[in-house]
């Protein structure tokens, strides 16, 4: 009789298990495989604000796109009181997706494969989890994705929602040790009326951190910190086009390099080749294509240079290139692409898909040498594990993906200012360098770090501890994050296999020539190439890059070494060829060369590093780097570790 009772259960929990496989497999192909006709178009749900404001809240969350939407969440349920407060122009909640009509997302996908097939298996979870299961799948409807947030946020009775205010600018008062304190917003309403909101915390999830601007927190700018302040990634004007049946969405995914799914399409790699009519100001990618209900489709594609997000005049300027350049491109599309002959021009997005602006300086400035290493933090609020992304600067440029991690941690200490107690800075002008920001930037991680915001207040208010206090305590973090994973999310120690690139003899020079923008690894990190050879011009180039970085220290031309060398991207890079490179670059007199022996006494290469080299007639990739990182470390005092 046991055994038989046993043989039953086995029996129906393999049955379970069948329905479930089934089950999935099912609605992974009606969501993701299939290209079947998108959901019914549904009414866009009107926001309210509340009539009247308190004059004070446990928490004051200034800005509405995603990330605002999870920290006022997150707080509300935890039990404080909250405001979420909106100084633009909006209708309705989800900034840069349901209005920049940035309606395509980029995902952190965890290593570890879902139980159920098909189905994503996210890092983080949590509220972005809830919000994602609300909408169509990796490409969404904006009606679908505003009604979400906006039903996430009017479910929670702790939160008061004040959308269009005039402007909102932070209190600050300074305490007796000189630091600066967030104790407040002062908001003043479309009517005029001036409202000083007291807070224990504030959250600053606006796209470019304008309240913690505004209270004095540094930032870097764009590229600053890899030497080219003036640059930061193309701006981007969103565009529908109207028309799409099924048949167009179909053939969409029949031309050549091109792929569809239900809601996403993506390719048309010729569109690289379009003709812009300013080429010093605009140009246009392969395509990302996103699904509405309606039958329109979204293009996130054109790219805009030389803009000043911060700058109203400049994106004013940013609209109308983008207006005007846009239906030259519409034009070229329908009479280049079949597929698109149909189609007509239906609008563009209220506002400008920025990339980034300002990076704060945070208590932790999360580097490419975590993003290499897929490393773990201590204080863990959340995990990355998009591609580092860097869109273009200007026309030449065409970007690059530095490369592809398999998951990395971002620390609390990244969202927490150096100089300004009170507030917590969330999204993407939190403390990421340049380059690792081309990852931890989507909105996945933005979220994932509000909902660890508004969780930290939680604990800081009840503990009456400072932001900083917590940062410092691990136990109050390990109490947050153990808050945040009953809370739905995942934040369980990293265990994964390290990639071979960090087993290479050469893996610290590697760091060292990520860290400095001087190579890129590509989606599956083969463009590293460690063990390749490098040659007398790539060298140079490398070395103009660290001169870039490091103007104090590298105020000669590498390339006077080239001098005499009559084609040096075919000449191996030589011990000796590097020497002459390294001594011009550093200003040194080269009459005679500079020998690798001069350096080596000079105390700028390390004596292993010459020694590991193998053929001093043919240095690779990897030695080369090993020699910069060594001058860069010694000589300008700068270690990428």
């Amino acid at each position: 009789m046991a055994n038989r009772t046993k043989t039953l259960r086995i029996a129906i929990g393999l049955g379970l298990l069948l329905v479930i496989i089934a089950g999935g497999g099912l609605w992974w192909y009606s969501n993701y495989k299939s290209t079947a006709m998108p959901g019914k178009m549904k009414p866009l749900l009107q926001v309210s604000s509340v009539s009247q404001i308190k004059d004070a809240y446990d928490v004051i969350v200034t800005g509405t796109d995603p990330e605002g939407v999870a920290a006022a969440v997150s707080a509300a349920r935890n039990g404080l009181s909250v405001l979420l407060v909106d100084g633009r122009n909006r209708e309705i909640l989800g900034g840069l997706m349901t209005l920049g009509w940035l309606n395509s997302l980029d995902n952190n996908y965890s290593p570890e494969s879902s139980l159920v097939p098909g189905k994503h298996n996210f890092l983080n979870k949590g509220i972005f989890q809830e919000w994602y299961d609300r909408i169509e799948g990796t490409s969404f409807d904006v009606v679908t994705a505003a009604n979400a947030f906006y039903e996430l946020v009017r479910q929670e009775p702790n939160i008061d929602l004040l959308m269009k205010v005039k402007t909102m600018e932070p209190i600050v008062t300074v305490g007796q040790d000189g630091m600066r304190k967030v104790t407040g917003v002062q908001v003043i309403r479309q009517d005029g009326s001036r409202h000083n909101v007291k807070a224990k915390a504030v959250i600053d999830a606006t796209q470019d951190a304008d309240i913690a601007a505004a209270a004095g927190v540094a930032f870097t700018i764009g590229r600053e910190d890899i030497g080219d302040p003036k640059s930061q990634m193309a701006v981007t004007l969103v565009f529908k086009l109207r028309g799409v049946t099924q048949e167009v969405w179909e053939s969409f995914g029949r031309h050549k390099d091109t792929g569809i799914d239900r809601m996403s399409g993506w390719g048309f790699p010729e569109m690289w080749e379009y003709p812009s009519s300013n080429k010093d100001k605009v140009r246009m990618r392969g395509l990302n294509i996103g699904r509405q209900n309606d039958g329109t489709i979204l293009i996130n594609a054109l790219q805009i240079f030389g803009i000043n997000p911060l700058d109203p005049r400049s994106v004013e300027e940013a609209f109308e290139i983008g207006k005007k350049e846009i239906p030259l491109v519409v034009d070229y599309m329908k009479k280049n692409f079949k597929e698109f002959a149909d189609l007509e021009l239906a609008g563009t997005a209220p506002e400008l898909y920025v990339r980034e602006t300002r990076h704060m300086k945070g208590i932790y400035r999360l580097t490419m040498t975590d993003v290499l290493d897929n490393r773990d933090q201590w204080d863990r609020i959340a995990f990355g594990s998009y591609k580092v992304d860097i869109q273009s600067t200007n026309y030449q440029d065409r970007g690059a993906i530095m490369m592809n991690p398999v998951q990395y941690a971002i620390p609390f200490r990244s969202i927490l200012p150096r100089e300004v107690n009170g507030l917590l800075v969330v999204g993407r002008s939190a403390s990421f360098d340049t380059l690792p920001h081309g990852s931890a930037r989507v909105i996945p991680v933005g979220m994932a770090t509000g909902q660890a915001a508004g969780a930290a207040a939680k604990l800081a208010v009840d503990k009456e501890l400072s932001f900083r206090e917590l940062s410092e305590s691990k136990q109050d973090i390990a109490a947050l994050q153990e808050r945040l994973n009953k809370q739905g999310m995942e934040l369980k120690p990293l265990r994964i296999q390290p990639p071979a690139y960090t087993k290479h003899k050469a893996y610290a020079g590697l760091k060292a020539a990520v860290s400095m923008n001087l190579t890129v690894g590509g989606d599956k990190n083969e463009g590293f190439d460690l063990d390749g050879a490098s040659n007398a011009q790539r060298f140079v180039y490398q070395l103009n890059g660290v001169g870039r970085l490091h103007s104090a220290y590298f105020k000669g031309k590498a390339a006077d070494s080239l001098q005499g060398m009559s084609n040096p991207a075919e000449a191996q890079l030589t011990l000796e060829q590097a020497a002459a490179a390294l001594g011009s670059a550093m200003g040194l007199p080269q009459n005679p060369r500079t020998t690798m022996q001069e350096l080596l006494d000079r105390g700028v290469v390390k004596q292993d590093t010459v020694s590991a080299i193998q053929d001093p007639k043919r240095l690779t990739n990897g030695e080369a780097y090993m020699l910069i990182r060594d001058v860069v470390a010694n000589y300008a005092g700068k270690t990428y570790d």
